[in-house]
């Protein structure tokens, strides 16, 4: 919990109470239901609640944004950024029915209102977003086909509708084909951690 608060001070008392709260929720939920590797969970914090908190590093929500979490798994980035950003609306997806039910039921154990939960594969969902956010690992070309779908024409935000990505490693490969509207943010640059030294924020803009 010291690191979320050692980048991200500002928090209210409810968002540091949801934030502390996360540790025993997904230690439980995880012994039952393995949404993360059973040698990681002691690194909740650093490398899956902060990790996803990195999308903030890049982009500061304006409320009533809507947002949807492909490949949730058990609620990154997701929940994270659903306290951070209390005024934005996430809806988190995953093709996998137990993973989502532990998305659902750590958002519901911290009160989190603005959180919906569906158990589909993307392409069956069909509401529009005015972002996509993922930590999944298809290929960046792939993720796109299927979002595009789900992005909203209006514009909410100062940047422009999109896909935003968690990824790590090499990535030129993948970025080509859409370098034009690609920016890429390490994450070393905002987190210390050895662990943030690959890691990336990939924000597409989709234009219709």
């Amino acid at each position: 919990m010291k690191i979320i608060l050692k980048y991200f001070p500002d928090l209210s008392e409810t968002q540091k109470e949801q934030f502390a709260a996360l540790g025993d929720l997904y230690t439980d939920w995880n012994s039952k239901i393995n949404v993360i590797s059973r040698k990681d969970i002691g690194n909740l914090y650093e490398h899956h609640v902060l990790h996803s908190l990195g999308i903030a590093k890049t982009v500061n929500f304006r409320p009533d944004t809507e947002i949807m979490d492909l490949g949730t798994g058990g609620g990154f980035p997701g929940v994270p950024l659903a306290i951070l950003f209390p005024e934005v609306s996430f809806h988190l997806i995953d093709s996998i029915g137990k993973k989502v039910k532990v998305a659902t039921e750590v958002a519901n154990a911290i009160g989190l209102k603005n959180v919906t939960t569906r158990h589909c594969r993307a392409e069956e969902e069909k509401r529009m977003f005015d972002f996509v956010v993922s930590r999944a690992v298809m290929p960046l070309p792939d993720l796109l086909k299927i979002v595009r779908k789900n992005i909203k024409k209006e514009q909410h935000n100062a940047l422009p509708n999109g896909l935003i990505c968690l990824k790590g490693g090499e990535l030129q490969h993948e970025i080509q084909s859409v370098k034009h509207q690609a920016m890429v943010t390490d994450l070393k640059e905002f987190f210390q951690e050895e662990y943030f030294e690959t890691k990336k924020v990939i924000y597409v803009c989709i234009n219709k």
